[in-house]
């Protein structure tokens, strides 16, 4: 048996050469006892003879892998991962394995150690321990992680807080940053640090950021665990914050606006007068989300306004917000084939969305579709009510789940609920399918039997207004 003892500090580094040499030597795990910290020295320990000869080789996602697992508390941490590398001489496309045991407890282990750091930036507070003068500020913080995280987390603290000097104290490790330079210190017990001005500033912070009307106390707690709270100084405002949820999301029921804006109610009568379903001049005016402040342009619906079918999707896309008109882009292309087939002429049919700015995050120069919120799905519904007024469609196909939730106000359950026909609150019959977008994202083999659906879908549209000539 061979005795591995690594440093609490630089472990991967260490982790890494040994596993190297080891392998190198055709040392099976199974002979090997690793251990983190002091440890008597081997007396009777032999250099290591290489066996395989030449560099090992083991693929990047494992060494990636392997950064994250060391810092992980479970002392079987090092004995696993060396077992996996062992393993992958025999077979390289072991990390492709989900199914594998031992594949799926490492990358449980590093996804553990890897939100252990996120709490740990995200729940580190510091505190005010510098003299009044001095040429640069000083903090400190306490903090308890469940793992060995402060050395792989010292990055962060360094380019964030690199104007300062401070100090992180940790039952198993400090870190020290004093002139531009880091440092590495064993663990101290919790030091008494003194309350300063930036805990009225957390606390301010907390209080105007807290919503009681979107409170799930199960959920914050599962994010921001107990364990955190005595070290930040907002947390002593939960208590209190909690109880009066209730009273507070009433009161802010009770304060907001019950009617449209005077400029909506104008677009709205004049719309009405005119017979005029909602244009591209109207909806350009349109703030009642903050979508229309990213998007090119509003994308109104299309067809004529007489049309037994409305066709209701979820947003604009790339291609729609930049040429002003609906369903033109790659999803818009495959529900032309598709409703080709079925039946179904689109010419003859109210095209539009559920909501009418394109939402997107921003990728380099890509923009990136994002899904709309309940909220933004709300403020756009006034449009979508408007158009149904002036169409007085016989049918409306939903396709996806934001255009379901504006019509029938509930998206739970689509799949479920797909080719069947439900009513909006005025009685008009809705077709629930899915949307086009979907089957595009859908791999190959799964493509073909689910546009088959959506065809059959399709055609049961064509089907029920040829029912009601």
């Amino acid at each position: 048996m061979r005795t591995v003892v690594l440093p609490e500090t630089g472990t991967f580094a260490a982790w890494r050469d040994e596993a190297r040499a080891l392998l190198g030597a055709g040392v099976p795990p199974e002979d090997v006892l690793w251990q983190r910290g002091e440890a008597e020295a081997d007396l009777f320990a032999e250099a290591l003879p290489q066996v395989f000869g030449g560099e090992v080789r083991v693929p990047k996602g494992f060494v990636d892998l392997a950064r994250w697992v060391v810092w992980h508390r479970d002392p079987e941490r090092f004995a696993r991962l060396y077992a996996a590398l062992w393993a992958l001489r025999g077979n390289r496309h072991l990390l492709e394995d989900r199914g594998d045991a031992r594949v799926a407890r490492l990358d449980r282990m590093a996804k553990e150690v890897r939100r252990d750091r996120h709490k740990m930036t995200a729940f580190l507070r510091f505190r005010d321990v510098g003299e009044v003068g001095a040429a640069r500020r000083r903090f400190a913080a306490w903090f308890e992680p469940s793992h060995f995280i402060l050395e792989p987390a010292s990055d962060f603290f360094v380019k964030r807080f690199g104007d300062m000097d401070w100090s992180i104290f940790t039952p198993d490790l400090s870190a020290h940053f004093e002139d531009g330079r880091l440092r590495l210190a064993p663990g101290e017990a919790r030091p008494d640090l003194p309350e300063d001005a930036a805990e009225d500033l957390w606390r301010t912070y907390f209080r105007n950021i807290f919503n009681p009307a979107r409170l799930k106390v199960k959920a914050m707690q599962a994010e921001m665990p107990r364990k955190y709270w005595k070290n930040m100084p907002e947390a002593a405002l939960i208590p209190e914050l909690v109880a009066g949820a209730q009273a507070l999301a009433v009161e802010m029921a009770a304060a907001a606006p019950t009617l449209a804006p005077a400029r909506a109610a104008r677009i709205g009568a004049r719309l009405r007068e005119g017979r005029e379903v909602p244009d591209a001049e109207s909806l350009s005016a349109c703030r009642r989300c903050p979508l229309w402040g990213g998007a090119t342009q509003a994308v109104p619906g299309e067809g004529p306004q007489d049309a037994r079918l409305m066709v209701v999707g979820e947003q604009p896309g790339d291609r729609e917000d930049l040429e002003g008109r609906p369903f033109v882009g790659p999803a818009g292309q495959l529900f032309d084939a598709v409703a080709a087939r079925a039946g179904l002429d689109r010419r003859q049919a109210w095209v539009t969305n559920a909501v009418k700015h394109f939402k997107f995050a921003p990728r380099g120069k890509r923009r990136i579709h994002q899904a709309p919120n309940r909220g933004e799905i709300r403020h756009c519904r006034w449009w979508l009510d408007l158009e149904r007024e002036q169409v007085k469609p016989e049918l409306i196909l939903a396709m996806g789940a934001t255009a379901v939730e504006s019509l029938t106000g509930d998206r739970a359950g689509l799949m479920a609920r797909r080719g069947g026909v439900e009513r909006t609150e005025d009685g008009v019959p809705v077709l629930i399918t899915v949307h086009p977008s979907y089957l595009l994202r859908l791999p190959a083999s799964e493509r073909v039997a689910a546009e088959a659906l959506f065809e059959a879908d399709l055609r049961r549209a064509v089907e029920m207004l040829g029912a009601g000539d």
